[in-house]
């Protein structure tokens, strides 16, 4: 087993509320400079921008995850991260098709970006991403599954746009084993909110959406048998 550096929360600027800085070989440099060899692409109801990442990130030596972040029902924000590009890419038609189609308003919500792995622009969403779709927290990760991947809620130490905000706790129906807390938080604190995440497995994440809060100097570290993404799937699943 050895230990590898981590970010499994990165948006690029296919996000609306991200960075038109967050192109795919800014998020690889970026994640580079501060050490992280494994990281993943989670834009908002949409995995897009995964290919050129992708791309990016082999050509850097760094082991670069397929993911979305996927907001429920509930508004609950779970991150979804998949074993190969294909499942991804077919969870992201899945998705397309069972969430609200609401034009997007650049001047209001900001550019939802599509970029090669040059940061070339190549096409933008109209639809708008910042919605709820049509799918339920504790079908999530059952439904991921179905794609060759998992999942983990997001940031619940948040009082918005978090499972434990919408529900007010981590109902076990979701069959979930790992939960996510953002990077600089007192678990201890989380943890006497939610005694669940006493059980389940932890990573903390940055939730980037800037190049800015993607830098780190000490990263969180992952023990896996091998810098893989499926060894860190199996992990993530409980399995």
């Amino acid at each position: 087993m050895s230990a590898y550096p981590y970010d499994f929360h990165i948006h690029s600027c296919l996000s609306p509320c991200g960075d038109n800085d967050m192109t795919p070989n800014n998020i690889v440099g970026m994640a580079a400079i501060s050490g992280l060899e494994i990281i993943a692409i989670t834009d908002h109801n949409t995995c897009r921008n995964a290919p050129a990442v992708l791309k990016a990130a082999e050509e850097a030596g760094i082991t670069a995850i397929p993911g979305m972040e996927l907001c429920t029902s509930e508004e609950a924000h779970i991150v979804c991260l998949f074993e190969t590009l294909e499942g991804a890419m077919e969870f992201d038609r899945y998705i397309y098709d069972n969430m609200p189609h609401i034009k997007n308003k650049p001047e209001i919500f900001g550019e939802q970006r599509i970029l090669n792995e040059n940061d070339g622009l190549i096409g933008t969403i109209d639809d708008l991403l910042l919605v709820a779709s049509y799918i339920g927290a504790d079908e999530v990760k059952d439904l991921c599954e179905k794609y060759g991947g998992t999942a983990f809620p997001a940031h619940v130490d948040r009082d918005s746009y978090s499972l434990t905000a919408a529900l007010g706790s981590i109902p076990p129906e979701g069959g979930y084993t790992f939960a996510e807390v953002t990077r600089e938080v007192d678990l201890a604190e989380v943890a006497g909110m939610y005694p669940e995440l006493r059980s389940m497995g932890i990573v903390r994440d940055s939730d980037s959406h800037y190049l800015d809060t993607l830098a780190t100097s000490v990263p969180h570290s992952m023990e896996l048998p091998e810098k893989s993404v499926g060894a860190v799937l199996r992990l993530l699943s409980g399995k």
